[in-house]
């Protein structure tokens, strides 16, 4: 049996590994070219060598998001094969049964989930840092969409919007608004700096800081008060990954990032279900290696005849992108009809485990 595991592994492996680097190739070569545009522009000259960088940096984003359909494509095409040669035949005469192979190709599938939980949740975080970091230094800085990132705290019964228009590639902020409200929801005073940093103890140092009170609605006189302050130190616990995780797509951020900033937002009384429910993504996602493997094994129990393996390997593979397009789909529905996000991450991998091994078992008792 031993002989038999290290055959299959051995050949789904080398062909998962042929997979992805066909595709991670085809990828490289997309975001190259998309990055020529930027060649010249920028606060320093963005030149070929940091482009070429950059886009090596966003290799393993790309092997996170395809390592699972390569293990579909490369296992199917390794039973497909064998079943087409007869040596799958062999294979079980041999006295590998259904439960074992299914066994075997889990075994191979949960090491594939490792590798994946690792790249997703170490490897591939670092590296957009740093890629992020690399691009910021030539363009100036690390911004989303117009506004920037907002942020929120409560600090007793006063509670602090903030808006970060940027971050620097040294880490500082760029553009802060701090608007603060009393219990009652009163505008109290609004801080504008043009930047500022992180101290020692956590507090924002805001750097050249205009602060604009407000007097209490009942003061006899009605006036506002305008203070300028060279250095303004505002005692806060929103941290230097929190802000990078406001302005870092959810995708993008470690299974911790998500899950601590998703009670950050939930503790300052904010909607977190688009959070959780990447934070739910993230750790079921791996796991669909598992449900890759699952779903090619019942292609070495179909009878091939001369040249139809190519058509039962496509629909393997369509079968496998509508995996994916389901997996999006549900996540966009379960933040739009409020689902529980466990569930709206879980659901097309459930699904499809299901129909997989309804389909093993209907063609080990068909054949």
């Amino acid at each position: 049996m031993k002989t038999i595991r290290r055959l299959i592994y051995v050949e789904v492996c080398y062909a998962v590994l042929f997979v992805a680097v066909g595709f991670l190739a085809l990828f490289f070569f997309f975001d190259f070219v998309d990055e020529l545009g930027d060649l010249g522009k920028g606060v320093e000259p963005y030149r070929v060598t940091q482009a070429l960088l950059y886009v090596a940096l966003r290799i393993p984003s790309h092997l996170y998001e395809l390592l699972p359909i390569a293990v579909l494509i490369g296992t199917i095409f390794v039973m497909a094969r064998l079943a087409q040669s007869s040596e799958y035949t062999i294979l079980r005469t041999s006295g590998l049964g259904p439960v074992r192979a299914l066994r075997a190709l889990l075994v191979l599938g949960l090491a594939f989930t490792l590798i994946t939980f690792a790249t997703g949740d170490y490897l591939a975080p670092l590296a957009d840092k740093t890629a992020q970091l690399l691009k910021a230094r030539f363009q100036g800085r690390i911004s989303v969409g117009q506004t920037g990132a907002w942020l929120k705290e409560r600090q007793q019964d006063h509670s602090f919007n903030v808006n970060v228009t940027a971050l620097s590639p040294e880490g500082d902020l760029q553009g802060v608004r701090i608007f603060e409200a009393d219990a009652r929801g009163f505008l109290v005073a609004i801080t504008q700096a043009k930047r500022a940093r992180f101290g020692d103890d956590g507090a924002w140092l805001l750097q050249d800081a205009e602060r604009t009170a407000f007097p209490p609605q009942d003061a006899a006189t009605a006036r506002v008060e305008r203070t300028q302050h060279p250095t303004l130190r505002w005692p806060t616990e929103i941290t230097q990954e929190m802000v990078s995780v406001a302005l870092l797509r959810p995708d993008r951020m470690s299974t911790i990032a998500l899950f601590q900033y998703s009670r950050h937002l939930e503790a300052n009384q904010q909607t977190s279900q688009r959070y959780e429910i990447e934070f739910w993504r993230k750790l079921f996602y791996p796991l669909s290696c598992m449900v890759m493997v699952v779903l090619a094994l019942p292609f070495a129990y179909l009878h091939f005849r001369s040249g139809s393996i190519t058509t039962y390997v496509f629909g393997g593979v369509l079968i496998g992108i509508s995996f994916f397009l389901l997996n999006n789909v549900f996540g966009y529905i379960g933040n739009l009809r409020d689902w529980e996000p466990w569930l709206a991450a879980a659901a097309p991998g459930l699904i499809y485990t299901a129909l997989s091994l309804g389909a093993f078992g209907w063609l080990v008792l068909r054949r």
